[in-house]
C-alpha cells in the first residue's frame, strides 16, 4: 500500500489545476472497487456508512468513525477525504482534538460542517462556525506531515445552478471548490469550464446501491426473481478483489 504521506502529497497536487471527480466508498468493498475503476481519490460518506450499520445518518459515533476511516485509508491506495460531520463536538477547542484523532487514522483531508449536532439542518451562527474552522484548521497545523500536504478546499452542497457556482467559485478564488452532485444534472466537463475543482456525490452511491438491493427484494417479496437479472456476476467481482490481495 501507499505511503500516507505519498498519499497526501497526491491529494494536495490534485487541488492545484483542473477537475476531478471524488466518489464516496461506504466500505472497505465499495473503495476497493472505486480504486479499480481508476478514480484518483475517495471520500468518505458518513450517511452511507450509517446505513451499513443499519441507522441513520448521523447515529455512528465519532470512535466507530474513527475506525471506519482507519479500514478505508487502510484498504486502498488513494487518499481519502474524510466526511468528519460536524466534527463529533461543538465547542472549537473539542472540534480540534477531534480532528487530531482524525488526521491519525491516515486521512489525506477532512471536511467540517457547520451544522449543530444530530443532522436536523440547524447551522451554528457565522462567527462561531469560523471559530470552530480555525480550531479545526489549527490543529491540523500542529502535525507537520499533515499540515505540509494539507489542501484547503471550500465545499458548499445542495449549490445546482450554472450561475451560482460560477459565483461560488469567484467568491473564494483562489481557494479550490467541492461541488456536491446528488443526481443527473452538470456534466463533468460543465462544472470544469464554471471551475470547479473537485466534484463529489456523498451518499447518493450508496443510495444507488440501496435502491437496487431494495427493488430486487420488493419483487422478490412479491413472486418473482426478475429483480436479479441486472445483477454483476460473481466471477467479475471476485476477479476485481483478488488484486488486493488480503
Amino acid at each position: 500500500m501507499t505511503d500516507t504521506a505519498s498519499k497526501r502529497a497526491r491529494f494536495r497536487a490534485l487541488h492545484q489545476s483542473g477537475c476531478f471527480v471524488i466518489p464516496n466508498p461506504w466500505d472497505v468493498g465499495s473503495a476497493r472497487l472505486l480504486q479499480h475503476l481508476g478514480f484518483q481519490a475517495l471520500a468518505s460518506t458518513s450517511s452511507g456508512h450509517a446505513w451499513t450499520t443499519g441507522r441513520p445518518d448521523y447515529a455512528v459515533s465519532r470512535d466507530e468513525e474513527l475506525a471506519h476511516l482507519t479500514k478505508l485509508c487502510a484498504a486502498t491506495d488513494l487518499p481519502v477525504n474524510a466526511d468528519y460531520q460536524y466534527g463529533f463536538a461543538v465547542e472549537p477547542e473539542d472540534v480540534a482534538a477531534n480532528v487530531r484523532l482524525a488526521v491519525n487514522t491516515g486521512v489525506a483531508g477532512l471536511s467540517i460542517e457547520d451544522q449543530t449536532p444530530g443532522g436536523r439542518g440547524d447551522l451554528h451562527a457565522l462567527p462561531f462556525a469560523v471559530e470552530r474552522i480555525r480550531a479545526a484548521r489549527a490543529a491540523i497545523d500542529k502535525l507537520v506531515a499533515f499540515a505540509d500536504a494539507g489542501a484547503d478546499c471550500l465545499y458548499a452542497p445542495g449549490v445546482k445552478k450554472k450561475a451560482d457556482i460560477a459565483a461560488m467559485v469567484r467568491a473564494v478564488a483562489p481557494k479550490p471548490v467541492n461541488v456536491l452532485v446528488w443526481g443527473p444534472g452538470l456534466s463533468v466537463a460543465e462544472l470544469a469550464d464554471l471551475g470547479v475543482r473537485r466534484i463529489s456525490v456523498g451518499g447518493t452511491l450508496a443510495r444507488v446501491a440501496w435502491s437496487a438491493m431494495l427493488a430486487a427484494a420488493e419483487k422478490m417479496q412479491g413472486g418473482s426473481f426478475d429483480g436479479l437479472a441486472g445483477a454483476v456476476p460473481g466471477k467479475q467481482m471476485n476477479g476485481i478483489f483478488a488484486g488486493f490481495g488480503g
